[in-house]
């Protein structure tokens, strides 16, 4: 009910968000050569002026275990930081203008590439370095499955522990409780569909993860892998998720 509302009264916004994501991937995939990247695994990284976030976002990418993969990062106008790393893995593009849609700056880099599996990561959270083996080691024992998702350490600005997040995939739960983040998604590309690209700010429900994980779980079986692997910041001044430090509720991510 939520999201029809959203889709009716961003009807307009919508259309010209997609608009623009078309006409930057095609600018975009010429800046990269005029062709996809390729990997077996592509970590999409959406940024936005958090230029240490960003940086230490790409190097728990790429200290992955798996090394197969190509990292995305794209940045939503803000400006890219200079010092990036150097790695022919890495790839790092800037949208011509802010869009503040989430789902955008992802759509972007999805289609950018060509793979067999997709991760995200945004740029205030870092992986440990065997969390895409984790994801993949059970895509890879279960073909029939569209997508796994992982545990989270959620932890708050002065590093303490929050609380650890993850629970066996139900569809019920997830229709009331956005338990399952972005974050710790893998999906095959095969079950993957867009990020809704509807504007969205802090008070919008559902959040583009929600709303992402329940479409893809109309389409395709998930599961969860109960192995910690993202360490989750709580950002009290996001732009997108409001946060209640002192009582979240199971699920308080989206």
């Amino acid at each position: 009910m939520y999201e029809t509302r959203n889709r009716i009264v961003g009807r307009a916004a919508t259309q010209r968000n997609r608009v623009f994501q078309d006409s930057e991937v095609r600018r975009l995939r010429q800046e990269l050569g005029g062709r996809r990247v390729v990997a077996e695994i592509l970590v999409v990284i959406p940024t936005y002026r958090r230029p240490e976030g960003v940086k230490r976002a790409v190097a728990s990418a790429l200290a992955q275990t798996r090394d197969d993969l190509a990292v995305i990062v794209v940045d939503d106008g803000g400006g890219l930081p200079g010092d990036l790393p150097v790695d022919p893995r890495l790839h790092a593009v800037s949208l011509r203008r802010n869009t503040a849609t989430l789902g955008l700056v992802r759509n972007v880099a999805i289609h950018l590439a060509e793979s067999e599996y997709i991760a995200f990561l945004d740029d205030d959270n870092v992986w440990t370095p065997d969390h895409l083996n984790a994801a993949l080691c059970a895509l890879e024992a279960d073909p029939g499955l569209g997508g796994v998702y992982t545990t989270l350490r959620r932890l708050k600005p002065d590093g303490s522990e929050l609380d650890v997040l993850g629970l066996p995939f139900d569809r019920k739960l997830l229709r009331w409780h956005p338990y399952i983040d972005a974050n710790s998604i893998v999906v095959r590309r095969s079950a993957n569909i867009d990020f809704s690209v509807v504007p969205r700010n802090r008070n919008t429900l559902p959040k583009e993860d929600w709303e992402y994980v329940w479409r893809t779980s109309r389409r395709s079986r998930l599961s969860h892998v109960p192995a910690v692997t993202v360490l989750y910041a709580v950002n009290p001044d996001s732009y997108y998720t409001p946060w209640e430090l002192a009582a979240e509720p199971p699920g308080g991510t989206s």
